[in-house]
C-alpha cells in the first residue's frame, strides 16, 4: 500500500510540472505580438531515485526562464538610435529644402536675374524713364524674395524649437514610465515577464528619441543614461531634462543680437547638449545650432542669407551713391537703391527694402570718371550678374552662385540623409531579426511542445486513474474485522 501512495506522489508531482510547463507556453502563444515580449522557458528537473534511501524519482520544476539577449537588444536599440536620426534629418531637410527656390520661377534667384537684366536694360537706355523704373520694380521683388525666404527661415527655426521641446518631453515621458517599472520591479516584481517586456518595449521606443545607454543593476532595475553620462532613470528616481533657449557664453559671441542656441539642461541645470548627438532629439539639436546658423546666424555669425542681403545691398548702393544723377551745375549725386536693418547683421534679409526716397528719375547712370561715362554706373550693376572685379563678387563668386551654394548645400545633405536612412533601415531590420531569433515566440515550436506537454499530463493523469482504481480494489479485497 505504502508504494502506491509513493506512486501516487510521484505522479502528482509530475502533473504539477506539467500544469505549470503548459501555462508557460501559453503565456508565451498569448504574447507572441506583445511589444518588447521575449519568450519562456520552464526548465524540468529530474529528481534523485534511490529507493532504499526514501528517494521516489519523479520531476520538479526549476525557475522560469526568459530568452531575452541583452547583448542583441543593445544592438537593436544602438541601430534605432542611429534611424531615429536618420528619419529627422530626412523629415527637416526636405522642409529647409522647399524653401530655396532654384527652379527658375521664383524666389530671390529669379529676383536676382531680373533684377540683373533689368540693369543690362537700364544701361542701353540710361535716361529711359520705363527702365528705370523697370530697376526700382525689379528690386523691389529681390527684397520681397529675400524677406520671404528670411521669413520661412524663421519659421522653420520656430517649427524645430517646438518639435525640439516635444522631443525631450517625449524623453521625459518615456523616462517616467521606466521609473514606474523599476519601482514595481523594487517591490517584487522582478520576474515578471509582463513587467520586463513593458520595460523593454519602453527603452526601445526611448531609443527612437535620444542616445543612451540602459544597464540592469542586480536588484533588476534599470540605469538610463542619456549620452551615456546624463541620469535620466536611476532606480525609483527620474531625472528630466529640459531644453532652454540662450546665447552661448564660450567662447564670447561675436555676434550678439543673433539668434540664440538650444540647450539641453539635465536635471540639475548643467548644459549637456553636447552628449545628445544622435536619436530625433540630436538630429533637431544639429540642425538648429549647427546648419540653421548657417542660414540665419547665430551668436558668431551673420548667417549667409543676411551676408548676401547686405553685401549686395551695399554694392549696388555704393556704385549708385559714387554715380551722378546729372551733370549740373551742380552735379546731382546719386541716392541709395536699398535700405535694410544695420542694427543687427542677422536681420538683413528679413528687413531689406528699396529706398522709399528714390524715384524713377533718381537713380544715378553716370560714372563721374574721368572720363565720365554717362552709362558707366548702369553698366556696372549690370556686370554684377557676371563679375568682372572682386567688388562685384561675394567670397569669390557671383551672387548668383553664392545663392546657388546655399541651396545646393541644403540638397546634398538631404541626398546624404536619405542614403544614411536607407542604410540604417535595413540595419534595424537586421538587428530586428537577430532579436526575433534569440528571444521571439516561435509559434510552430510552441504548438509541438503544447501537445508534448498536453500527452504526458494525460498520461499521467490517466495513471493516477489507475492507481485510484488499484487503490479502491485493494481496500474492498481487504477482510472486514469484526470488533
Amino acid at each position: 500500500m505504502s508504494s502506491l501512495v509513493a506512486s501516487l506522489s510521484v505522479t502528482a508531482g509530475a502533473l504539477n510540472a506539467f500544469s505549470q510547463s503548459l501555462e508557460v507556453i501559453q503565456n508565451n502563444i498569448a504574447n507572441a505580438q506583445t511589444p518588447g515580449y521575449a519568450s519562456q522557458s520552464q526548465p524540468l528537473e529530474a529528481l534523485t531515485f534511490d529507493p532504499p534511501n526514501g528517494a521516489l524519482g519523479g520531476v520538479s520544476v526549476g525557475a522560469v526562464q526568459s530568452s531575452r539577449n541583452e547583448y542583441d537588444e543593445t544592438a537593436l536599440r544602438n541601430q534605432t538610435i542611429l534611424l531615429g536620426a536618420a528619419n529627422q534629418n530626412v523629415n527637416s531637410l526636405t522642409g529647409l529644402q522647399s524653401l530655396f527656390d532654384i527652379s527658375g520661377t521664383s524666389g530671390i534667384a529669379t529676383s536676382l536675374n531680373n533684377l540683373f537684366a533689368g540693369f543690362s536694360a537700364w544701361a542701353q537706355s540710361p535716361n529711359d524713364a520705363s527702365a528705370q523704373q523697370n530697376v526700382i520694380t525689379n528690386a523691389s521683388d529681390l527684397a520681397t524674395a529675400f524677406q520671404q525666404t528670411a521669413s520661412g527661415l524663421s519659421q522653420f527655426t520656430q517649427t524645430t524649437n517646438q518639435q525640439l521641446q516635444q522631443t525631450v518631453s517625449a524623453v521625459n515621458q518615456l523616462a517616467g514610465q521606466l521609473q514606474a517599472d523599476n519601482l514595481q520591479v523594487q517591490q517584487g516584481d522582478s520576474n515578471d515577464p509582463a513587467l520586463d517586456a513593458n520595460i523593454h518595449s519602453t527603452l526601445d521606443q526611448l531609443a527612437q528619441y535620444v542616445n543612451f545607454t540602459a544597464a540592469k543593476q542586480s536588484d533588476g532595475t534599470y540605469t538610463v543614461l542619456a549620452g551615456g553620462q546624463t541620469p535620466l532613470v536611476i532606480g525609483d528616481q527620474q531625472y528630466s531634462l529640459s531644453l532652454q533657449l540662450a546665447q552661448p557664453t564660450n567662447p564670447p559671441p561675436t555676434n550678439t543680437t543673433g539668434p540664440p542656441s538650444a540647450q539641453i539642461l539635465a536635471a540639475d541645470g548643467s548644459d549637456v547638449t553636447s552628449q545628445i548627438d544622435s536619436g530625433q532629439l540630436g538630429a533637431l539639436l544639429s540642425l538648429r545650432n549647427t546648419v540653421l546658423p548657417t542660414y540665419i546666424g547665430d551668436a558668431y555669425q551673420a548667417g549667409d542669407i543676411n551676408t548676401m542681403a547686405q553685401q549686395f545691398a551695399d554694392s549696388v548702393n555704393q556704385q549708385l551713391t559714387s554715380g551722378n544723377i546729372s551733370d549740373g551745375p551742380p552735379a546731382q549725386t546719386g541716392i541709395a537703391l536699398f535700405t535694410y536693418d544695420t542694427s543687427n547683421p542677422s536681420n538683413v534679409a528679413q528687413t531689406l527694402a528699396v529706398n522709399p526716397a528714390i524715384a524713377a528719375g533718381q537713380l544715378a547712370a553716370i560714372q563721374p570718371g574721368p572720363p565720365e561715362v554717362a552709362n558707366g554706373v548702369a553698366l556696372g550693376l549690370a556686370q554684377m550678374s557676371d563679375p568682372q572685379t572682386a567688388a562685384q563678387e561675394i567670397n569669390g563668386e557671383s551672387y548668383s552662385s553664392f545663392y546657388g551654394d546655399m541651396a545646393s548645400r541644403t540638397g546634398a545633405a538631404l541626398d546624404n540623409a536619405n542614403g544614411q536612412q536607407t542604410l540604417q533601415q535595413s540595419a534595424v531590420a537586421q538587428a530586428q531579426n537577430l532579436v526575433q531569433q534569440a528571444s521571439g515566440v516561435n509559434l510552430d515550436q510552441e504548438a509541438v511542445n503544447l501537445v508534448e506537454f498536453q500527452r504526458a499530463y494525460d498520461a499521467n493523469s490517466h495513471f493516477v486513474t489507475v492507481l485510484d482504481q488499484i487503490t479502491s480494489d485493494i481496500i474492498l479485497m481487504a477482510p472486514v474485522t469484526d470488533t
